[in-house]
């Protein structure tokens, strides 16, 4: 540690533990040290000392050329408040090229003196304006009001002076306090606070999802309202941000295009379907523009011809539209290849930019052996890429690497490439593409993108984002960072999505096992409760890791107010009604949400034959069993009966193969049913197709977890297919329907659905113990 400038720190004001603290602060120990050297040879003011340490710790580095003139304000007693230092910074962010001395003093206000008469008379003229307030509340009365308006009377006034006359003056007006005044205060019963009349009572009927709702209304607009992102033309005054002397220039340009709305772009690659990491994405650029009502754009980054397949371009944007949000513009990287081209060539004239022969072996990893050719003659990198640009360099044999050092430590990232592929929209025209390190920041400023929102691990790349659009004299947006989402016990890797597909261990992209995005929408998650879920995350540089489950607590909020309820025996068991009391079959009005009739019913079919689920019976009920056994009755839901059993067939097997019931109007009997089942009569047949996790680990990516690899951990019982009676309502439903089959779960229409037979996909569970 420093001794001297640890007793240096400590001569300002700062306590010795402060002192150390900062020590370890690289970036405020050197500010702190370059401001302490100019004041060498200078005698501070009182207080003077701590307003220095106040403006090391604030200042950024865009205002590093304005710091000797700050902190001679301060030696000189100009600038004697933290509210005065905060606003001489505040006018140097916005004037970094054209400071005008009188103006900035004029800001700051410097030399004017607000005396403790007129803090008097401010505070006198607000306690008159809440006398009779401050009479009734007395101390209990929020004098921070008082103290907030006076500092909008006299914004240069002295916060503790302030403070001392409102505290004086409450005094003089309500005396000392008294015992009343210093008891603590009794909180309210809110549960008392607004009295219900016992005629006004509804006695609450049970929901079959037993769980706190988990959303509380939270949006993702609400959560990127109070996101602390720049306002759009204030990039200059985020961290990390290169100011050149162009830089002012270029941002009005930008704010004259604009209108200074924000745009954000939400920039996925082709290649594959979008998953639920992406859904995160989605909401915070579409969500952080919706916000500000702003523009998002979508734009492909489409760089990567052979890998690129147009079923990925309708998918992305069927899903981005499925999630609710509206693309200002549909954009690709490839509209501005040539532009992308020239200015390379303007890269490589700058002598920031050259072709390497280096192979993609020799420049993987953080330490590599540096380029032989980064130095070689501009006139030959021109000519050379020229060659490229034109087919007469092999694939792999040279690349076009920019001169700039990524934060990670990698040197000279890769611009361009030699791929002899066609381009779905260029077709034959290139047989160079630029990378994702050249192209994304240069599309960007095209664009005009005021936020560049994407994930941490993008971070490393965000100096070569800066320096490659200030290198070629450009807009330079802000890229803004944010942990990414993974979910356990799934892969979202494309690559991995297609090996399991190539092993048949799912069928495609949207298999509902997986956790892309076409499959949750197949296996009926709600677009809004993906959305919920979003917005309940946040925005943080933190990575989430979240179990399925939180996701699954979403989509059943949802569905549980949403899907109307039907019932389906997914095992069926045949029931005989000997005493059926109807000559014929009877129709039953249900309500399609029970605890909300007036959103409409429908009919189901009571008949001498029904369908009970086979686990509903049991010839001998074990300890704790609540439905049909041979000396248990059970009720049945909406039919109004009860049954008892008079019969039990069995196969040779032993295997039951119909029940004989004898039934009674449920008015009838003296002892209710310990339970009412579901059941179904005249049903249609309907396939349903019953999901488990596919993975039996965690993350099964971790070799530590799976040493064999994630192929390796998949749940061979993760389908399970049943040919199940439906409710006859059903045979209307249409693919991505959706329902509540009772006391099973959440079910959606299949697109395997015919006219011949209905294909359903378990969504999610009931959150309700189905075992008694």
């Amino acid at each position: 540690m420093n001794e001297d400038l640890l007793k240096s720190f400590i001569n300002l004001g700062l306590s010795e533990q402060k002192a150390k603290e900062t020590l370890k602060n690289t970036a405020v120990t050197n500010t702190l040290k370059k401001l302490l050297d100019d004041v060498s040879s200078v005698i501070l003011p009182e207080g003077a000392g701590m307003l220095l340490y106040h403006l090391a710790t604030k200042a950024k580095p865009q205002i590093n050329n304005h710091l000797s003139l700050i902190t001679k304000y301060i030696a000189s007693g100009k600038l004697d408040s933290t509210l005065r230092v905060d606003k001489a910074i505040e006018y140097c962010m916005s004037h970094l090229t054209n400071l005008n001395i009188e103006e900035c003093e004029k800001w700051c206000g410097v030399g004017i003196i607000v005396t403790p008469e007129q803090i008097e008379k401010s505070v006198e003229t607000h306690i008159a304006n809440v006398t009779n307030e401050l009479l009734e509340k007395r101390y209990r009365y929020n004098s921070g009001l008082i103290m907030q308006k006076v500092r909008t009377d006299l914004p240069w006034a002295d916060g503790k002076a302030v403070k001392s006359e409102v505290d004086l003056q409450i005094l003089d007006l309500l005396g000392p306090k008294t015992e009343a005044d210093l008891a603590p205060v009794l909180k309210s019963d809110k549960k008392s606070a607004k009295p219900i009349k016992a005629e006004n009572k509804v006695k609450p009927v049970a929901s079959s999802v037993k769980e706190p709702e988990p959303v509380n209304g939270l949006t993702i607009l609400d959560v990127m309202k109070k996101v602390s992102f720049h306002a759009p033309g204030d990039n200059y005054k985020t961290d990390g941000y290169i100011v050149t002397p162009n830089t002012m220039k270029l941002l009005q340009e930008h704010l004259k295009v604009t209108g200074g709305k924000v745009h954000t772009r939400f920039p996925p690659e082709p290649n594959g379907i979008l998953h639920i990491g992406h859904a995160k994405a989605i909401n915070i650029n579409f969500g952080y523009a919706a916000a500000y009502a702003g523009s998002c754009y979508l734009r492909y980054d489409d760089t990567n011809p052979e890998k690129e397949e147009e079923k990925f371009f309708t998918g992305i944007y069927d899903m981005v539209t499925w999630l609710g949000y509206k693309p200002f513009a549909v954009t690709h990287s490839s509209d501005n290849f040539d532009q992308l081209y020239e200015w390379a060539v303007l890269l490589i004239k700058k002598g920031l930019a050259y072709v390497c022969h280096q192979t993609a072996d020799e420049m993987k990893g953080f330490n590599p052996k540096p380029s032989q050719w980064r130095d070689r003659p501009i006139a030959e990198s021109l000519q050379l890429f020229e060659d490229m640009k034109n087919g007469k360099i092999d694939e792999g044999a040279a690349t076009l690497r920019m001169k700039v050092t990524l934060e990670e430590g990698k040197m000279d990232p890769v611009a361009y490439r030699v791929r002899f592929t066609p381009h779905h929209r260029t077709a034959d025209k290139w047989c160079i593409y630029p990378t994702y390190d050249y192209t994304h920041c240069l599309c960007d400023s095209l664009e005009n993108i005021t936020h560049s929102l994407c994930t941490k691990e993008f971070q490393s790349r965000r100096s070569s984002y800066y320096w490659l659009c200030n290198a070629l004299d450009i807009y330079c947006p802000v890229q803004w960072e944010y942990g990414r989402l993974n979910v356990n016990y799934t892969v979202v890797s494309k690559r991995k999505i297609a090996k399991l597909i190539d092993e048949k261990i799912v069928n495609d992209w949207d298999d509902p096992r997986l956790f892309t995005l076409t499959a949750l929408r197949r296996r009926g998650f709600p677009p809004e409760s993906i959305n919920n879920f979003c917005a309940q995350l946040g925005v943080t540089g933190a990575q989430s890791v979240v179990d399925p489950s939180m996701l699954e607590a979403f989509v059943r909020d949802t569905l549980n107010n949403t899907a109307p309820r039907v019932m389906v025996v997914l095992e069926p068991l045949k029931i005989t009604i000997e005493n059926y009391p109807h000559s014929s079959a009877i129709k039953v009005p249900v309500p399609d949400f029970p605890n909300k009739p007036e959103l409409g019913s429908h009919d189901i079919t009571f008949d001498r034959i029904i369908y009970i689920e086979r686990s509903d019976f049991m010839q001998v009920g074990d300890r704790g069993y609540r439905r049909l056994t041979k000396v248990q009755p059970v009720g049945l839901r909406h039919a109004g009966y009860i049954l008892e059993v008079t019969k039990v067939e069995c196969d040779e097997n032993g295997v039951v193969t119909e029940v004989v019931c004898k039934c009674t109007h449920v008015d009838e009997t003296k002892t209710k049913p310990k339970a009412f089942i579901h059941w179904v009569a005249q049903p249609v047949d309907v396939e349903v197709r019953l999901y488990q996790s596919l993975f039996k680990h965690k993350n099964p990516e971790d070799l530590n977890e799976v040493p064999g690899g994630f192929l390796t951990d998949c749940n061979l019982d993760s389908l399970k297919i049943l040919n199940s009676y439906g409710d006859a309502s059903l045979a209307k439903a249409k693919v991505y329907d959706k329902f509540q089959f009772e006391r099973t779960g959440f079910f959606c229409v299949d697109r395997d659905t015919t006219a011949e037979k209905l294909v359903f996909n378990q969504t999610v569970g009931l959150k309700e113990d189905t075992g008694k």
